[in-house]
């Protein structure tokens, strides 16, 4: 067996052999029916106290759900859009590891916004290379969907459970922002601050990538354009901030939690950009092994509260996924899913942001930054509605809220405090269904075997 590997500052990680193998040994010792059980070594959980005890939220990369999920039932999904000339373009189809990326900074948002016409997507830049060349001079390259069956996992789950049609990305730019309110419901730099980090970190050439480099741990000169009340992005600063997360709610009330990434200092890796979560004991619950998951759940060591953030492989990202984002999420919901944690647990499948892909929705607008397009939130849960498509608004916040309701927590006092709770999507008076499984092209082996390097979500 490959020798595990150890670092000061990251912890513990597993190889991808080891974590095959271990995974391997605990489902033939620990029950039938394929069921990823426990060693004889381990008890199941304890019975919750409460009826969702584990909560996992999974957060893909740069997805609209008009691109992601065109003709699902019951869901406002447009089959073409309107562009700046006034002209109505048809939604065409594109692969979902297609080779061009678009724009999707804050001023690619106001672009498409338009002032709520919603006709701007055509001024979004696509990112092209001598490589996708072709591919990224088609015509109307904003205004494309993914085929269904390229995601057949995805419509699965979106059907069998709890759609969100009007799921809002909180913040109005890339991932940087988007990851900071998946965690605390603000980008804020300090707690009392009318400032938002508004874009991804930037840096001299000479510099390391500062995607991956970045937060409290990134070189001196890099900084992040921060956006103000009007809407000015003058300001900037180095990207390492210090005000409360969700994470501080939790660890109050002693209530586990992990976050489980591919790469440490990246953006994607929200506490790496907190100061207090980068440092002391609270970094032992990153774990730089995003296939960690499926081990700490069929090893009963699911944290109370987990996110869960794909290799690039695996991300939904244009130009680097290679087409597994569907497989890998079912992959953690099957293993939940046959595990003693299904009937307890929640389970939430978002995208960070948009993408810069067309969505005929216009957002509420609260202030300069808030809110941006729509992005998939699937419900998962034996409590979560069936075949259900909730048409209110949601937003990161809204994830961050229903956790602080669950566990009888304070509020954070930002999007969260605004937000709704999912309540809708939800009937906790129902008998708990039983988990089916759902089919996919590759299984929890196929990850957990993968000796592929971990790339970042993306690339851009």
């Amino acid at each position: 067996m490959t020798m595990p590997r150890w670092s000061s500052r990251f912890g513990f990680c597993l190889s991808a052999t080891s974590l095959g193998l271990l995974v391997t040994s605990l489902i033939s010792c620990g029950g039938g029916g394929g069921q990823p059980g426990t060693s004889q070594a381990e008890a199941p959980p304890p019975p919750p106290s409460r009826k969702v005890e584990h909560v996992v939220v999974i957060v893909q990369e740069n997805r609209t759900p008009d691109n992601l999920f065109h003709g699902l039932p019951n869901a406002d999904i447009a089959n073409s859009g309107v562009n700046s000339s006034g002209q109505t373009i048809p939604l065409t189809p594109v692969v979902l590891a297609g080779q061009y990326d678009l724009g999707h900074t804050h001023r690619d948002f106001e672009s498409m916004y338009d002032g709520g016409r919603m006709d701007g997507a055509d001024k979004i830049k696509a990112i092209c290379t001598a490589k996708n060349a072709v591919n990224c001079a088609a015509p109307h390259p904003q205004f494309r969907y993914v085929e269904p069956s390229e995601v057949e996992p995805y419509f699965q789950l979106a059907e069998k459970y709890t759609f969100a049609d009007r799921m809002f990305q909180t913040n109005q730019g890339p991932s940087f922002p988007a990851h900071q309110f998946i965690i605390s419901g603000t980008s804020a730099p300090t707690a009392d601050s009318d400032l938002f980090a508004a874009e991804n970190p930037t840096g001299p050439l000479a510099l390391k990538n500062p995607l991956t480099d970045t937060g409290c741990a990134a070189p001196p000169r890099e900084t992040v354009a921060l956006i103000d009340p009007d809407g000015d992005e003058s300001a900037k600063q180095y990207p390492c901030f210090e005000h409360p997360t969700l994470m501080d709610l939790l660890d109050n009330q002693d209530i586990s939690w992990r976050y489980y990434t591919p790469l440490a200092g990246s953006i994607w890796t929200a506490p790496n950009a907190i100061r207090h979560l980068g440092t002391g004991f609270e970094w032992a619950n990153v774990i730089l092994n995003q296939k960690q998951v499926l081990v700490d759940i069929a090893t009963g060591h699911l944290s109370q509260v987990s996110w869960v953030i794909p290799s690039g492989q695996a991300s939904d990202h244009p130009r680097i996924n290679t087409g597994l984002g569907p497989s890998w999420v079912a992959s953690v919901v099957n293993a939940i899913g046959s595990s003693p944690y299904w009937q307890h647990t929640a389970i939430f499948i978002t995208w960070d942001d948009w993408g810069g892909w067309y969505d005929h929705v216009p957002p509420p607008i609260y202030d300069s930054y808030e809110y941006g397009f729509r992005v998939p939130l699937i419900v998962v849960s034996p409590y979560a509605r069936t075949n259900y498509v909730s048409h209110a608004v949601h937003d990161f916040g809204s994830i961050l809220r229903f956790i602080e309701n669950n566990y009888d927590l304070t509020s954070l006092g930002y999007a969260d405090s605004r937000a709704d709770d999912l309540s809708d999507c939800f009937d906790f008076t129902r008998t708990p269904a039983q988990f089916e499984a759902v089919p996919a092209e590759h299984d929890a082996q196929f990850f957990l075997n993968d000796t592929s390097p971990p790339q970042p979500p993306d690339d851009d």
